[in-house]
């Protein structure tokens, strides 16, 4: 596909969507949401991708939403306000559901939909002069499209501090409070997004799709019989698969397993 508002760059089983706005801190508009909810069907749908890593061209990762396409939306009716929001949640959802390991790589700044695009990625790094924010409430709106994401990321408790004081966060608090998984200088920051697709390569693509459908089916559920069930059920379904018999099978054999790039 061609895109009018990002760019892919495959090196490898590593696909990056570079969000390509940069005269505008890459904010979303209509087009980016569009492109970006393809970008991510077209990439889980590509068996040669293993990891996708989510990135901003210019001085920012992103900046929120385009303030033109908020005062179109703020002419518009509830109804096209309506299937406009969904068509953003939808994004979102695509990005978090992806059955595919996803990175993001932040750098400037990651306010409002730029913090859901991070938090709605499995991984997050962010260079020393990343800054996020939930700055919605300063302009009369709140994180709704992005809160299960960033609700997620924060926890409860913080989410009420930053959705109601829209305060900054840098790179350094965003690790503490486990919005980011690491903070890094900024110099280091394509190094360790480097590193850690290479650790996710090592990984079964099978598995990782079940590892990400573990978490969500498990998370701040209670350990009641029915979850017990359910998880005996998914690690004895996956054990009976060809992908786990080669990692048992390269794991004794001391060799690389095959899906391993280069194995």
């Amino acid at each position: 596909m061609t895109y009018e508002t990002l760019e892919i760059e495959r090196a490898g089983a590593v696909a990056t969507v570079w969000m390509n706005r940069p005269q505008v801190h890459n904010a979303f508009n209509e087009t980016l949401i569009a492109e970006l909810g393809a970008a991510w069907a077209a990439l889980d749908a590509d068996d040669a991708v293993r990891v996708v890593v989510l990135a901003g061209r210019g001085r920012s990762f992103s900046a929120g939403a385009d303030l033109a396409w908020m005062q179109r939306a703020g002419a518009a009716s509830v109804d096209d306000n309506l299937a406009d929001a969904g068509r953003l949640a939808g994004m979102l959802r695509g990005l978090a559901e992806l059955s595919k390991p996803t990175v993001a790589r932040v750098h400037g700044a990651a306010l409002g939909g730029g913090m859901g695009l991070a938090a709605a990625c499995d991984l997050c790094v962010a260079g020393s002069g990343a800054v996020f924010a939930t700055s919605e409430v300063r302009l009369g709106l709140i994180p709704a499209a992005i809160g299960p994401y960033v609700i997620r990321a924060l926890g409860e408790r913080q989410a009420y501090r930053y959705f109601l004081t829209a305060e900054r966060i840098d790179a350094r608090r965003a690790a503490a409070l486990g919005l980011a998984h690491e903070a890094v200088e900024a110099d280091a920051l394509d190094t360790r997004v480097r590193d850690l697709c290479d650790a996710l390569l090592l990984g079964g693509p099978q598995a990782q799709r079940a590892a990400k459908a573990l978490i969500r089916a498990v998370a701040k559920r209670p350990v009641d019989d029915a979850l017990v069930a359910d998880t005996a059920h998914r690690i004895a379904t996956l054990r009976a698969t060809p992908e786990a018999r080669e990692g048992l099978d390269a794991f004794l054999a001391k060799r690389p397993a095959a899906w391993v790039p280069g194995a």
